[in-house]
């Protein structure tokens, strides 16, 4: 059992080394040449102008005032749980706990800020059994009715009914690999596109059991595993994987990623099935 923790271990540890690698070259060089992204995914996601200013046309962000949409991108995951500078790929991240709905509200806002867009109110897409008074709260009741649009103006969903299918009824290239606020796509970085939601497929609450959300996300403990859903940013290859809102349960909620490809994963990690524990946000005014 050591050997094989070991091994896992090791296998997971140049995976994120490797990822982690070409993520600061890409974007140590976007600061010279405004790609703005700085996410290690060298999409081409337009902002690569050459305009010199160190962050490209993220700077000009609120130009693209529609902008309403992400997924947490792996960089502000990382500094945001103050674990960029670690290499061991069983420490990265929030896991489970992100500081409840408040806290998961602020990542987004955080994230989103960074970008420009500070402005605008920001709400996570995750639903809870308890939000502190007895209630529990549906994911899809608390983004707003929408438009929503990617940080590259392309329409995701018109209005909620879009947003409860298999992929949502926007741009079929925006919803079939979805950006993060950077502007960067999660593809890039390998088998990354879990992401946690506790929630089914029509945006509401999966379970009432307090460990299919990590304990209302402020739980680390190995708990969960089997039965806290995650959505796929962008789908598997293959026939299954598509749904982006409920696909299939991680492995657990603790602290950690994986970015490849290795069937159902091994550990109780949250991003250990295919993540790093991203989730999505939306803007409400």
């Amino acid at each position: 059992m050591t050997i094989l923790l070991n091994k896992t271990r090791l296998t997971l540890l140049v995976s994120a080394l490797a990822t982690f690698a070409v993520a600061c070259n890409l974007g140590s060089s976007s600061s010279g040449d405004g790609d703005g992204d700085g996410d290690g995914d060298g999409d081409g996601d337009g902002d690569g102008d050459g305009d010199g200013d160190g962050d490209g046309d993220v700077d000009a962000a609120p130009d693209l005032e529609p902008f309403s949409f992400f997924v947490t991108s792996y960089q502000t995951i990382r500094k945001q749980s103050g674990t960029e500078n670690e290499t061991d790929p069983l420490l990265i991240g929030f896991g489970g706990n992100l500081g409840g709905l408040a806290g998961a509200d602020q990542i987004c806002q955080t994230a989103a800020a960074d970008v420009g867009f500070g402005a605008r109110t920001w709400r996570a897409f995750i639903s809870v059994t308890d939000d502190g008074s007895g209630n529990s709260v549906d994911a899809i009741d608390r983004i707003g009715e929408g438009p929503w649009v990617d940080r590259a103006g392309r329409m995701i969903a018109s209005g909620k009914a879009g947003l409860t299918q298999t992929r949502p009824d926007g741009d079929p290239q925006a919803v079939a690999d979805l950006m993060d606020e950077l502007g960067g796509l999660t593809s890039t970085l390998g088998d990354a596109h879990d992401t946690v939601t506790g929630s089914d497929r029509s945006g509401r609450l999966d379970s009432n059991n307090p460990e299919s959300t990590c304990n209302d996300w402020t739980s680390t403990a190995p708990i969960g595993g089997g039965i806290v859903m995650a959505g796929h940013s962008f789908p598997r290859a293959g026939p299954s994987g598509n749904e982006w809102l409920s696909d299939h349960p991680v492995r657990g909620c603790s602290v950690g990623i994986n970015f490849v490809q290795n069937g159902p994963g091994v550990g109780t990690c949250i991003g250990c099935s295919g993540g790093y524990g991203g989730i999505y946000c939306f803007a409400i005014d």
